[in-house]
């Protein structure tokens, strides 16, 4: 059978921790493979050796369309046929279509190499509207659906002037469309399959695989459980091939806890979109706050924590809390994970117990010094306690899948013994694995 990719005993080692154990997969032409299991499994280290980002363990062998691929340079795989779309998508939003889709492959010029705007346009137009999309290409992308975003950037990614597209990688393609915009994104992916080119798509969505794919490829623990067809697999099926395990009853039905006395009241509390929202929260009691996009849902979370607010009280223990002091809503006893971690929580180049005793630096300090075996054994605790894999304090954040950073920010809260954990979005690109895990 002829195969657009093909994997061999792909494995990865970083300092000591094995991410990818052996693995091998085989797509075709045409078919649409869904890559999925628990953050830390191995996803994103395979995608990274495809792209050219890191050299695997000697023994590994990959084939694009039967040409070997040249490892740790990004220039073989776009050479060789692969093509990338990220969940961040690489676009600028203050530039229109036609200078996006020339981002890393320039423009089209003349003898004078003056740009052919003309040509330019017509190019752009085309390529959308190969993927089934009508848009005014002299418009800036920040002015577009989530769903034409990500068709500019795939219409990018396939339009590359070189070698022909033999496969599209797509990592969490629909982590920020709603359900209609999620809908045109899969006849966008059914058309790149009908024209020849294999499709390898990353997710957490299960809806999505059943959706879009016509095979699956589970990995778990950096090692291959399971390649199926789609079609006869059950989501119960999929849900224990992903996490070794059925999932617990906990994790499906509600539980009545016994509340304790009022720890949180927010009263006539108001900001941009939010109106005089009155809320009682009793210790011991979990509250979700739901709405759609646009319906002030997103800023009660940092309206609670101590963002600028037009009006009213947040009360924390018999106590106003001031405006715009989230420190004091800290020493009060207030703890906020932010819907995006890696802008607001996470510092990415730093070790996960920097990142876990930031908010309290000085617990371990004596004299003025820092004694850091025990600080190293306070993080190893909370790492261990939340599942964090792997659970090496001196990994840095960037290191870790999404879930488990996730994680490493909810355990810097919990050690401090909050009054009031504020989780915004806690479980936002978070496969279910760990999804069952926060929620415990």
């Amino acid at each position: 059978m002829t195969t657009a990719l093909s994997v061999r005993e792909a494995s990865k080692i970083f300092g000591g921790q094995v991410a990818l154990d052996h693995v091998s997969i085989d797509v075709a032409p045409g078919e649409v493979r869904a890559l999925v299991g628990q953050n830390g499994c191995g996803k994103s280290t395979l995608i990274k050796i495809l792209a050219g980002f890191h050299e695997p363990e000697p023994g590994t062998e990959v084939t694009v369309d039967g040409q070997e691929l040249s490892f740790s340079d990004p220039a073989s795989s776009e050479a060789i046929g692969l093509r990338f779309v990220h969940q961040d998508l690489g676009l600028v939003g203050n530039l229109d279509v036609v200078d996006n889709l020339a981002i890393g492959q320039g423009y089209i010029t003349g003898i004078t190499k003056t740009i052919r705007w003309k040509q330019e346009r017509a190019a752009a137009h085309e390529a959308l509207m190969a993927l089934g999309y009508d848009i005014n290409v002299r418009m800036p992308v920040g002015g577009l659906a989530m769903s034409e975003r990500t068709a500019v950037a795939i219409a990018r990614a396939m339009s590359t002037r070189g070698a022909p597209s033999k496969m599209l990688i797509l990592d969490e393609p629909t982590a920020n469309l709603p359900g209609p915009e999620a809908e045109r994104l899969y006849a966008l992916v059914r058309r790149v399959a009908d024209s020849g080119v294999a499709v390898l798509f990353v997710s957490h969505h299960f809806d999505e695989v059943f959706e879009m794919a016509d095979s699956v490829t589970v990995l778990r623990d950096g090692k291959h459980v399971i390649t199926r067809p789609v079609e006869g697999l059950t989501e119960d099926e999929l849900i224990e091939h992903v996490v070794g395990r059925k999932l617990d009853e906990y994790d499906k039905e509600g539980h009545v806890r016994s509340h304790g006395d009022v720890v949180l009241e927010l009263k006539d509390l108001s900001g941009a979109a939010v109106q005089g929202l009155d809320l009682t929260i009793h210790a011991g009691e979990v509250v979700g706050v739901a709405g759609i996009t646009g319906s002030g849902r997103e800023e009660v979370a940092a309206l609670v924590f101590g963002g600028h607010g037009h009006g009213g009280e947040v009360v924390l223990g018999g106590d106003v809390l001031p405006q715009a002091r989230p420190d004091i809503s800290i020493e009060r006893g207030m703890a906020l994970v932010p819907a995006e971690r890696h802008a607001n929580a996470s510092l990415m180049a730093q070790s996960l117990r920097e990142n876990i005793t930031i908010v309290d630096p000085g617990r371990h300090m004596s004299l003025g010094i820092l004694r850091r075996r025990p600080e190293k054994a306070d993080v190893t605790v909370w790492l261990e306690r939340l599942d964090v894999r792997p659970s090496q304090s001196e990994f840095t954040m960037a290191q870790l899948s999404g879930g488990n950073q996730q994680k490493v920010i909810i355990a810097r809260w919990l050690r401090q013994e909050p009054k009031v954990l504020v989780l915004d979005e806690p479980t936002q690109g978070v496969d279910v694995g760990a999804k069952a895990d926060i929620h415990r």
